[in-house]
């Protein structure tokens, strides 16, 4: 069987001795050269140059995760969730504040039984004060069990970056990796063209040369029109798929050098409609012009690409193993993320049922006051000195009273709260475990659909169109049939790069689903 490059190199020899030929005899009747494979690219698949704007930055996957970790909007809010729980605990820890009081008595009067305001006056601020010190002293151990449960909610918040991290990675793998099958996709489209173009310029020649009728160049352009949807459909694709990485690294997807792609970028030079010179025999008037003619009219479409913010690559061939056994990965499962962050939340919710529990044992406030007065006192006569000021010192220790309903009903409530954050721990292992058992189904399938394509089914395609070539050179069979053959490759390398598609998101989703990081190839 001939190799890929042995099939090129025999398409480009077949094209070369075809125009190489000189104009037949009248009446001869010469076999076009058929499509030629699209020539196996010289670099990897994924690889390749397009017709982007001069500048288009170029973004791996590699540099592309690197930007989601420093850049993602979602992350970056998980991020704050952690300083904002850090900041808790220094509220948690602290003990509570005392309170201060000043004051002073600002007015005065007596009160007899028959003038109710009787000496009345205003008091100034130096003939008399208050202080007072109040202290809440907790008791069973609150400040420690509040510290406790602030440190779970900052266990809770890290494990919740980590989560939102293992998400948005798997996001942008999954756009990333359909974007690049899309250029993989377009690669062979443009490949497709750039073969039928040169076709179809020697069969416009043949047709000049009076070698072949117009109705083969006619049947030839109707076959060849609907390679061009495979290069829109994938352009689309492209642009689709590079907005959604941008949107993922915070990154304005419109914000792109202005400026389509052509073909003329790539060194492509589609071929241009020429009216074919046909001699006219003295006497007879000279045929009309056959410019709008259904043979001329444009089988290309010019622009294959819109500006894109930038232009993603990686070797989409790039196969590998997950390089991890499928009981080590059933064994990672319970330390997922998102499983970590349910346990979490339900040891907080035991923390946060302690310490309401610590409600039962009733804190108590302690207080202290002082007042000075300079106003007459009844106190008894002092002998030696008339008295200048009064002062007063005095404690107090106030307990709350008949708080057992609202403990207990607080008590209740936790209680209640830690089972269900108990059972939704167990509900996300369960579900983390169906995950991985679905990313391990899907992984055995795309692996075996990619062995069926790696095993020879491209081969094979690229085979049954050399038969068919040689066939049509030899006159067995006729153009339509080799472009049918042509269809056929196109499919089968289109389908290829669908299940290498599949077989490295099935990698990703095993990433995904089990935690375990290095899963993913590198492209």
């Amino acid at each position: 069987m001939l190799s890929v490059g042995d099939m090129v190199r025999r398409g480009a020899a077949v094209m070369l001795g075809m125009a190489a030929l000189s104009v037949p005899p009248a009446g001869a009747q010469q076999r076009p050269a058929p499509a030629p494979r699209p020539a196996a690219p010289g670099t990897a698949a994924g690889m390749q140059p397009l017709p982007l704007p001069q500048g288009t930055p170029v973004v791996t996957l590699d540099v592309a995760e690197k930007l989601l970790v420093e850049r993602n909007l979602l992350v970056l809010s998980a991020r704050r969730g952690v300083d904002i729980a850090r900041a808790q605990r220094l509220v948690a820890g602290a003990l509570p504040p005392p309170q201060v009081t000043v004051g002073n008595t600002s007015a005065q009067f007596n009160e007899t039984r028959r003038d109710p305001f009787d000496g009345a006056r205003g008091l100034g601020p130096q003939n008399n004060i208050n202080a007072g010190l109040s202290v809440l002293v907790e008791r069973g151990g609150k400040r420690t069990l509040r510290t406790r449960l602030a440190e779970e909610n900052i266990s809770v918040a890290e494990t919740q970056v980590l989560d939102a991290l293992r998400g948005q990675l798997f996001g942008l793998r999954q756009n990333f990796l359909g974007a690049l099958q899309a250029r993989a996709n377009l690669e062979v489209a443009l490949a497709n063209r750039a073969s039928l173009d040169r076709t179809e310029a020697l069969l416009r020649r043949q047709l000049r040369d009076g070698a072949i009728p117009e109705g083969d160049l006619l049947r030839f352009q109707a076959n060849r029109i609907q390679f061009e949807a495979d290069v829109t459909n994938n352009a689309q694709a492209y642009a689709q798929g590079v907005a959604l990485v941008a949107a993922l690294l915070a990154s304005d997807a419109s914000a792109f050098q202005p400026g389509a792609g052509t073909l003329a970028s790539l060194g492509i030079a589609p071929s241009v409609p020429e009216a074919p010179r046909v001699q006219v025999r003295p006497g007879r008037a000279t045929p009309p012009a056959r410019g709008a003619e259904p043979a001329n009219a444009p089988t290309t479409v010019r622009t294959v690409l819109s500006p894109v913010a930038f232009d993603i690559r990686g070797r989409f061939d790039t196969i590998a193993d997950p390089g991890v056994s499928r009981d080590e990965m059933a064994e990672a499962v319970p330390n997922r993320p998102d499983v970590l962050v349910a346990l979490r939340q339900a040891g907080a919710a035991a923390a946060n049922t302690l310490l309401v529990e610590a409600a039962r044992t009733r804190d108590v406030t302690v207080g202290a006051s002082w007042n000075r007065t300079r106003l007459p006192q009844n106190l008894p006569q002092i002998s030696n000195a008339t008295p200048y000021a009064n002062n007063q010192f005095a404690l107090s220790l106030s307990i709350p009273i008949f708080t057992r309903p609202i403990t207990e009903g607080n008590l209740a409530v936790a209680a209640a709260q830690q089972a269900q954050w108990e059972a939704q721990a167990r509900q996300a292992l369960f579900q983390a475990r169906a995950e991985f058992a679905g990313a391990w189904a899907g992984y055995e399938q795309a692996k075996a659909l990619l062995g069926l394509y790696n095993g020879g089914a491209v081969a094979r395609a690229e085979e049954a169109y050399a038969s068919s070539e040689r066939a049509y050179l030899a006159g067995g069979r006729s153009l339509l049939d080799v472009m049918d053959a042509l269809r056929t490759l196109n499919g089968t390398r289109t389908a290829a790069n669908n299940a290498r598609y599949a077989y490295l998101v099935a990698l990703a989703t095993l990433e995904q689903a089990t935690g375990i990081s290095g899963i993913t190839p590198r492209l």
